[in-house]
């Protein structure tokens, strides 16, 4: 069940490597890791893009925690350390996957820099990698118990915003 009318605003910090969720009584911080190559709207840049995106699509509701996922698709196995020494490359997509799409044209939709063709998530992670700090591909990665909490919070349509400054100096509209 989904809390979104109560929901204000969703806020990315690049800087922070933080997610808030503010609502009208209360605000929760989950550590996050974005793009180990920083910020960018370009298509293969494996950067993280800023701006305005709306949740497109929820994948994933009735898969266990650690998952995981290749092309959106459970592929039935289940995270260990074990799956991982088999493929030492793979970029672990686990538990949920919340597919973002930008909002605006020319900056993180359409052409070269979408962010739906480009796949960008919100997901699940090995629970071994850091939080915190920038490590992934382009996407936002998140604990596997937070991103279900996460998930079970959102609706298809709703918006968040993903800066590179800190929360302390940039305000937020309300969404």
């Amino acid at each position: 069940m989904t809390d979104s009318k109560r929901l204000l605003k969703i806020e990315v910090s690049i800087q922070d490597q933080l997610m808030r969720l503010t609502y009208a009584d209360e605000v929760i911080d989950y550590s996050i890791s974005t793009a180990k190559l920083g910020v960018g709207q370009q298509k293969g840049s494996n950067q993280t893009p800023l701006g305005w995106h709306l949740v497109r699509a929820k994948i994933g509701a009735d898969a266990c925690e650690n998952a995981v996922f290749v092309g959106r698709r459970a592929t039935g196995e289940v995270y260990s350390p074990e799956l991982a020494q088999q493929f030492p490359k793979r970029d672990w997509i686990l538990s949920r996957i919340l597919w973002l799409s930008g909002c605006e044209m020319g900056r993180n939709r359409l052409g070269d820099v979408d962010s739906m063709q480009r796949y960008i998530y919100i997901h699940g992670t090995p629970d071994s990698e850091p939080m915190g700090q920038a490590e992934s591909h382009g996407c936002i990665r998140m604990r596997n118990s937070e991103v279900i909490e996460l998930f079970n919070k959102l609706e298809v349509g709703t918006v968040l915003w993903i800066q590179e400054s800190t929360f302390a100096r940039i305000p937020c509209r309300s969404v």
